[in-house]
């Protein structure tokens, strides 16, 4: 949710919207984020042809779709369907169903408190969207540094608390993923041995929390290295650290080592 919405949305903004009247030249919708209804023209329904709408749209139906004119003082909205990729679709989806179950997490911890919601929006909510730039994002940064991460944004103790021990139940900490290569080559009579033995010790060479480092065998001699973790300079530091353990004890049993990103 956004706190600090504004009466209409922005032209070139993607949307949530029911389909609620389907008539021959067009789609009525509501708005579901700005409880204002708009309007889809046949033309911008579907890239093709459309003889029936009802073969693109149905009643009921949630839709992403993209603002393209918007008169405010007659009340007017118009949407385009078919101006939406599937990526953007996919992308507005999982905004608004993260911007939902934040929401419900911010009631909860209300609920919690004993408070109720229009409290837990103007002392909490409008407060985080202000820093983090969202609820949900908020909620992240709680549940990956705690308490302490609100409490900077200038969020009381106790909401600060209740938010994150709902945060860390049901809020993954967001994360990061790099990945390089490594060449290793042996030609003693443990080669097999050694490569194992080399790529155990990349293994163990960052055992921090919250890192995850994965080891997948491309074609010989390569193997990739991916690292998981909440950053980029976390997860290139590990990566490094990986690296250099893996040659360094490939190179100590006679063989060679090479990585590449």
């Amino acid at each position: 949710m956004v706190f600090r919405k504004k009466d209409y949305p922005e032209s070139g903004e993607f949307v949530i919207a029911t389909a609620i009247k389907l008539q021959e030249h067009g789609v009525y919708v509501n708005l579901d984020e700005y409880g204002k209804n708009g309007y889809i023209p046949i033309g911008e329904v579907a890239s093709t042809w459309v003889k029936n709408i009802k073969d693109f749209v149905k009643e009921g139906q949630k839709l992403v779709l993209k603002v393209i004119r918007i008169d405010e003082k007659k009340g007017h909205v118009d949407l385009s369907l078919r101006k939406v990729t599937e990526r953007e679709k996919k992308d507005k989806l999982i905004q608004y169903k993260k911007s939902k179950k934040a929401e419900k997490l911010l009631e909860g911890a209300a609920k919690s408190l004993n408070k109720d919601y229009a409290e837990a929006v103007k002392v909490v909510g409008m407060p985080l969207e202000d820093h983090f730039g969202d609820l949900y994002a908020a909620l992240e940064a709680a549940s990956a540094g705690g308490a302490e991460a609100l409490k900077a944004a200038g969020i009381q103790e106790n909401w600060a608390k209740a938010l994150y021990e709902i945060a860390k139940e049901h809020v993954e900490p967001p994360s990061v993923k790099v990945t390089g290569t490594i060449q290793l080559c042996s030609s003693g009579p443990r080669g097999v041995e050694d490569i194992k033995s080399a790529i155990q010790e990349g293994r163990k060479a960052s055992p921090k929390s919250g890192i995850k480092i994965d080891m997948t065998y491309v074609g010989a001699p390569r193997y990739r290295i991916e690292v998981t973790a909440k950053d980029y300079k976390t997860a290139e530091d590990t990566m490094k650290e990986t690296a250099d353990a893996i040659i360094s004890k490939m190179t100590a049993a006679g063989g060679t080592g090479a990585f590449a990103r």
